[in-house]
């Protein structure tokens, strides 16, 4: 091999490698972490300032794959330079860092495009890793903007269907924050669609190839919920039988949906924020810290705040996870979309038992309109499903719909009639009581009234499931489980 054909080889390996623009003005700490990248094989370009890290990018932008900013520069705060700059954020995966203490800086960074966030001093394994996915991130952009195209143009977006405008600023706000590796706190009453939005933003990211972990943070038992999400050791505590990595080590490199955020623990809130900050995991009976690339996003249906006011939600958590929130619409206010909705379940539920529906008449639409779903897409889509399970079709006749089993009125609290005297005796009141609800439930099956007795527990604790629970005598993840079966029906 001559000399020139071995300078060739080398020159292409050179120009294949990504290379990763570094914006840090204290010499020995620039020179360290571009040694650092290029021993895991990256090409660096350093600037001192951010006037050179703009003209580096005017002159070298075509193959630079990702930026790491520090937010401290000599001539301009970073973050004043991604705010007066936005095509930078929106060009390049800017990955910035930040001083222990300026945590708080490092998220509004994020608000404002940036990918990642990497906190001095960083380990090299930790600067190495985000790095490779925020290049990875840049090579996935092409293929990204093919995938909301398509996805426009089929029924629906990314397993939502509307066009309301409340849902129109939600699909545009998955958009947004889909390139980003920033947390997204998604929040709606219950049956809003809180997952498939989780799924959506990961659908649309660079991680669309990757794993897609959900974990109920309610329907896990408390003394398993570490070990669900950071795995444990045989032997570290009765029934661990074998080695096993936890929810977030399965998601590396994808996303992690942590549903019911606000029903976790206390103790394990601090576990979760170490993690954030660190994005290192160690399992549960291990000395061992290993670093994981993943993407948090969660969800509730209660007011983060005001569980944060009432001290059973940590505000450093809260903060750390609300760096993008996202507010679902519930099903009321989203009158015109009910139609929709409708048909594609009917379309769907169609297509499972075998039969044939013409779409909801107008009178049936009209009527589903004007009630007000407390339970959200999620009671109609159970509406939906136990009618194309009951009737042959193709029609589906309003009052057929509106008296299903379960039917609309039976969403809210039992509501009891008055007495007759306020002179009748306990025993007697007790009595009648119990007749009324005798009446109340006669016709219904087992499972039926047992649905409307926890319907109305949860209704009673303002929605909060483990309140319910509580009052019920049962475990919030009987609750869930039982809430999970129906959905599936």
């Amino acid at each position: 091999m001559t000399a020139e054909t071995r300078l060739s080889i080398w020159w292409e390996m050179r120009v294949a490698k990504k290379t990763v623009l570094i914006v840090e003005d204290i010499e020995s700490l620039s020179m360290a972490y571009a040694a650092q990248l290029e021993g895991a094989g990256f090409a660096c370009i350093i600037a001192d300032t951010g006037q050179g890290a703009l003209q580096q990018l005017a002159e070298n932008g075509g193959r630079i794959s990702a930026v790491m900013l520090d937010l401290q520069l000599p001539d301009v705060d970073g973050l004043t330079m991604l705010q007066d700059n936005p095509d930078i954020a929106k060009n390049w995966p800017v990955v910035v860092a930040t001083a222990d203490g300026s945590i708080n800086r490092a998220i509004e960074a994020m608000r404002l495009g940036a990918y990642d966030f990497l906190v001095k001093p960083m380990a090299p394994s930790r600067l190495i890793a985000i790095m490779k996915s925020a290049t990875e991130a840049a090579d996935a952009k092409p293929a990204l903007s093919t995938a909301k195209t398509h996805a426009k143009t089929e029924d629906g977006f990314l397993g939502f269907v509307g066009t309301c405008d409340a849902m129109q600023t939600v699909y545009r706000q998955i958009e947004n924050v889909a390139r980003s590796k920033a947390t997204v706190f998604i929040t709606g009453e219950s049956g809003t669609g809180k997952e498939v939005c989780a799924e959506a933003i990961h659908k649309a990211s660079p991680r669309a190839v990757r794993p897609f972990i959900a974990i109920n943070c309610g329907a896990i038992p408390e003394n398993l919920l570490e070990s669900e999400l950071f795995g444990h050791l045989k032997g570290s505590f009765t029934g661990a039988v074998s080695d096993r990595i936890g929810a977030v080590q399965a998601a590396s490199g994808g996303t992690l949906f942590l549903d019911e955020i606000c029903e976790m623990e206390l103790k394990l809130q601090v576990k979760l924020l170490r993690f954030l900050q660190t994005g290192a995991v160690q399992r549960v009976g291990s000395s061992k810290i290993e670093d994981v690339d993943v993407r948090i996003v969660c969800a509730t249906n209660r007011n983060p705040q005001a569980e944060v006011a009432a001290g059973r939600f940590r505000e450093d958590l809260y903060y750390r996870l609300a760096v993008v929130p996202l507010e679902l619409p519930p099903l009321r206010a989203r009158s015109h979309d009910i139609e929709l909705l409708a048909n594609a379940f009917l379309r769907r539920f169609s297509r499972e038992e075998g039969k044939t529906f013409h779409n909801i008449s107008s009178e049936a639409a009209c009527a589903l309109a004007q009630h007000s779903w407390p339970g959200n897409v999620r009671e109609l889509q159970n509406l939906i499903r136990r009618a194309s399970v009951m009737l042959e079709g193709p029609d589906l006749p309003v009052e057929t719909l509106l008296h299903a089993p379960l039917p609309l009125a039976t969403a809210g609290p039992i509501v009891q009639p008055a007495l007759a005297s306020d002179q009748v005796e306990p025993a007697v009141r007790a009595r009648t009581d119990m007749m009324t609800l005798v009446n109340c439930l006669n016709g219904l099956t087992l499972d039926e009234i047992e649905r409307v007795a926890i319907d109305n527990a949860i209704n009673r604790a303002g929605g909060s499931l483990p309140a319910a629970a509580r009052n019920l005598g049962v475990s919030p993840s009987t609750l869930y489980r039982k809430r999970e079966k129906w959905i599936v029906r």
